[in-house]
């Protein structure tokens, strides 16, 4: 029997440096849910996602490590919440399998990724409207579904542009539960979280590592300083009154500082401070709040055993769950054992 916890999981792709956005939207809500008694929380490192856009092995390796020594130097709860590597949990691909023998192509064919490629095939006048689609692009949402059913998620946070992923886990969770005769899988339910906040980046835009526009959560004190005076701004000279709302320096100020600091803030920007001096008190806001965290990153990436180990210890926990699961599955589809 589960335990009568809700389950929240949640998986971060590895394939790039984690930043001040990722952490505003993901991390941050995400380590508050851990320490939750009354939530079992699953956090991975979606690393055979990462395989789907991203053949560069050192990317992927060095990205792993980063990711992780993030969550753990911000305080990730690893005693309540289960914390590990997708490919650590072999059951996972294995369930995939299983899942993609009932799921139809139809549904995968209706994918956003996959028609947005073939979109841009036949936008391009290519007679093979899969050229470049991948068997991993095409099945991404077979694997996402076998991440949340393993562990018979109730809850999963996402972006918007990710719910019609949660719909095809309830899909194929449906279909395998009415062809086996049980109830074998919950209908997992998406979280969209309209307070969490799309960080801008240093040219306005949202900040993505695609556009190269980001600010990384842990860049030394003197990189960090750099990235703040390259924030966008416009042309206003000190003395003239600045619209806070509209500004990507007060945003980011915002989604770190306090009601009353932000009130401050928005008091100087009337008064028409100077850019100058508003990328400084940024910079320093910032590096105070990053700056132990930072630390603590720091000694982590140094000590890869340690992280590994925190890892390996998840993955355990992991494991024990899903090779129940996977015993009983087994079974439901005439895989198991005859003694």
């Amino acid at each position: 029997m589960r335990d009568v916890k809700k389950r929240v999981l949640t998986g971060i792709t590895t394939t790039g440096t984690p930043h001040l956005g990722n952490y505003v939207g993901a991390i941050r809500p995400a380590i508050e849910a851990s320490q939750d008694p009354n939530v079992q929380s699953f956090y991975f490192l979606a690393d055979f996602h990462a395989l789907i856009k991203c053949q560069d092995p050192a990317r992927v390796q060095a990205s792993r490590l980063e990711i992780a020594a993030t969550w753990l130097a911000l305080g990730l709860d690893t005693d309540n919440a289960i914390f590990y590597r997708q490919s650590d949990i072999l059951e996972i691909p294995e369930l995939m399998w299983m899942l993609s023998c009932v799921c139809a192509k139809g549904l995968m064919n209706r994918a956003h990724a996959y028609k947005a490629a073939v979109a841009e095939n036949e936008e391009a006048g290519d007679q093979d409207p899969d050229k470049g689609v991948t068997m991993g692009l095409f099945g991404y949402p077979v694997l996402m579904a076998a991440d949340i059913l393993m562990f018979n998620a109730n809850k999963v946070p996402v972006g918007r542009d990710q719910i019609q992923h949660i719909e095809m886990a309830r899909d194929i969770a449906g279909r395998f539960n009415h062809m086996f005769k049980g109830q074998y899988f919950v209908q997992p339910e998406a979280v969209v979280d309209e307070k969490v906040e799309v960080l801008k980046g240093l040219d306005g835009r949202k900040m993505s590592k695609s556009y190269n526009n980001t600010i990384p959560l842990f860049s030394s004190e003197k990189k960090l300083q750099k990235l703040v005076r390259k924030i966008k701004t416009n042309s206003l000279e000190p003395g003239e009154p600045k619209d806070p709302d509209s500004c990507t320096l007060f945003q980011i100020f915002s989604a770190f500082a306090s009601n009353e600091e932000v009130t401050a803030m928005r008091e100087q920007y009337a008064a028409g401070i100077g850019w100058g001096d508003a990328k400084n008190q940024v910079f320093d806001y910032l590096n105070a709040q990053l700056s132990a965290p930072r630390e603590r990153y720091n000694a982590l990436m140094e000590d890869p055993a340690h992280i590994e180990a925190v890892l390996q210890k998840g993955a355990e926990r992991a494991r024990e769950e899903a090779a129940v699961t996977m015993d009983r599955l087994r079974s439901a589809v005439g895989l198991g054992r005859f003694a």
